[in-house]
């Protein structure tokens, strides 16, 4: 965007200086407007990202979206159902369309599915518009809270083990993220409050 700026005010030229300061007065205001306000949470299954989801959109006055929930609602099916049926890159398929169909009219905090960071054309439509923060958590805190991993609507190959999908997705997690959260230890309360301060 900045370079199409330049390449404006370049064929503008010197000789048109007020209509210059207004063109750039006018791009500023449109970058300012469109910019990376809204926040997408991205991590592994039970890091928590639609409890803070809820949390952080309550603190910062924005629209709630768990693309979990868009994918069941749009599907009339659990994720695990749509696993049962028709398999789990069906599944990521379904998730892949909900991230580039997602609109930012208005600022949103989004918590996506553990799956999300495997449609690189749904994450980069994502980071257009939105701060990606990754919550991380080691790998025994999140065995901890999965106790239904066999049947919880996880899009992973058959067979394949926590640990495993842990260590394939923590590359793409860090791939795309713009922040990233260590909730080892902390409560809700301080995962927000440590993704506020980061936000700023």
């Amino acid at each position: 965007m900045r370079s199409f700026i330049g390449l404006l005010a370049g064929v503008l030229g010197d000789e048109k200086p007020v209509l210059n300061s207004v063109l750039f007065l006018v791009i500023e205001v449109f970058l300012v407007a469109t910019s990376a306000q809204s926040v997408v949470l991205v991590g592994m299954p039970g890091v928590g990202k639609s409890t803070l989801g809820v949390l952080l959109a309550k603190e910062l006055g924005m629209e709630f979206v768990d693309t979990d929930l868009t994918i069941q609602t749009r599907e009339g099916k659990t994720l695990q159902e749509i696993m049962d049926e028709r398999g789990y890159l069906a599944l990521r398929d379904v998730e892949e369309q909900v991230l580039l169909e997602m609109s930012f009219h208005s600022t949103k905090v989004v918590a996506t599915g553990g799956s999300a960071v495997y449609s690189e054309p749904g994450m980069n439509n994502l980071k257009r518009y939105a701060k990606v923060v990754y919550l991380s958590l080691s790998l025994d805190a999140l065995r901890g809270r999965i106790h239904n991993y066999e049947n919880r609507g996880i899009a992973r190959a058959p067979g394949q083990s926590f640990e495993s999908l842990m260590e394939e997705r923590t590359e793409l997690y860090k791939k795309f993220a713009d922040i990233e959260i260590n909730c080892e230890g902390k409560t809700p309360q301080q995962c927000l409050m440590a993704i506020l301060k980061a936000l700023k």
